[in-house]
């Protein structure tokens, strides 16, 4: 056990040192995940709440997804968008299946900057414009174009000039919406739910604004349901929860399951206005990743695990409001993604999580712990969570 032990240990050493050095990386080497739990080297079992930032929806390992990725890898994993498959069509089919009929369009792609970096490139060929709109604490990418949106000073301003204009509004501010969108605007990109900005949900008034303001005004309104999206909220996807439906809607993190996956759908009319070759993609709509979207999909229908969510969701934050501790501001979020805000900072507190609870969590801004468990969770798991945090927060 010790020789297995000093070869894990000196994989995560090479990891660490051998890394670009862009992310603080944690002591522990993940070797395995079954569902809501992973597994270190040494054998220690966590739950992760975590759940690749929000792309383990369905569970680690999940048997269809695996099933579908082996048979497909057995078959053909390559192919250019020019020479068409069978497997990126059933997912076409099987994903435009699931949304509203004006959204039948689809460009696939490997993640949800890049979803987002085609939904700007095709506003802009569809109105002619060139100004953007995006809320302040918003999230879209770190790419130099979904960058552009985003609105962090910290991972804008080592790299401007990006892309111009753009116009930051504050989240959920009607009157400022109204008077940022003008007959300049490409389009309004927002997330329903801001997660990297602290889980902060859109209210229905901001977003049903958004809609008609960019009807009237001529420009496109991208929703960007990277996270929200595959039953995370309660809801196939989280639009469903605001009666509107946006003229593009990008996807990625749960979508393949597990597999590097991202789409951008839109309307006939805006796909349309792209010219030929005016955008591409090497690995998009590759067949290994279309497999294990097509499985994605069909298991997130047949188990509806959106009901589970919006079940779970609302219990588990109603349990964290119970928890007595001064240190807590806020408890926010949609089904089952989650924010507690502490009136400090939240990274001590994590850490501790997962040292002495091994329960993983992460952050969403400097004060806000947030959750993004697997939709499988079982109940029983949460209720430990909310005890390893009752724990850290009233010792």
């Amino acid at each position: 056990m010790e020789s297995v032990l000093t070869d894990w240990q000196a994989l995560l050493e090479a990891e660490k040192t051998l890394d670009t050095g862009v992310y603080t990386k944690h002591d522990l080497l993940l070797v395995r995940g079954q569902g809501a739990r992973v597994w270190d080297a040494e054998g220690n079992e966590y739950i992760d709440c975590v759940g690749g930032y929000g792309v383990a929806n369905l569970g680690h390992g999940n048997p269809e997804v695996v099933e579908a990725v082996k048979r497909q890898a057995e078959t053909l994993m390559v192919t250019p968008q020019t020479l068409p498959t069978p497997m990126r069509g059933e997912f076409y089919r099987t994903l435009v299946s699931l949304l509203p009929a004006e959204l039948n369009r689809v460009f696939p792609v490997n993640s949800g900057t890049e979803a987002n970096e085609a939904a700007l490139k095709f506003a802009r060929a569809h109105t002619g414009r060139k100004k953007f709109v995006a809320a302040k604490r918003g999230f879209s990418g770190r790419t130099l174009g979904s960058l552009s949106v985003t609105w962090e000073p910290k991972y804008r301003e080592p790299f401007i000039p990006l892309i111009e204009p753009v116009a930051f509004i504050p989240y959920n501010d009607v009157e400022a919406l109204k008077e940022a969108v003008d007959e300049e605007t490409a389009a309004v990109i927002l997330e329903p739910v801001q997660g990297e900005g602290g889980v902060r949900p859109a209210t229905r008034e901001f977003l049903e604004a958004a809609r008609e303001i960019t009807w009237r005004k001529g420009a496109l309104l991208i929703l960007d349901e990277i996270q929200t999206g595959m039953g995370r909220t309660g809801r196939r996807f989280a639009f469903e929860h605001y009666g509107i439906v946006p003229d593009i809607l990008t996807l990625a993190k749960a979508l393949g399951g597990g597999v590097p996956i991202g789409a951008a759908v839109m309307r006939k009319e805006v796909a349309e206005s792209m010219p030929k070759g005016g955008h591409g993609t090497t690995f998009g709509g590759n067949p290994l990743a279309m497999a294990a979207g097509v499985a994605a999909l069909r298991y997130l229908e047949r188990t509806r695990l959106w009901e589970r969510a919006a079940e779970l969701g609302p219990w588990f934050m109603e349990r964290l409001r119970e928890i007595p501790s001064p240190k807590i501001r806020e408890v926010r979020g949609l089904g089952l993604m989650v924010g507690l805000e502490l009136k400090e900072k939240s990274a001590p507190y994590i850490q501790r999580l997962e040292r002495e609870h091994r329960v993983l969590t992460l952050q969403a801004g400097p004060t806000v712990i947030r959750f993004l468990p697997p939709l499988v969770i079982e109940k029983e798991d949460l209720k430990r969570v909310v005890e390893a945090v009752r724990a850290v927060l009233t010792e």
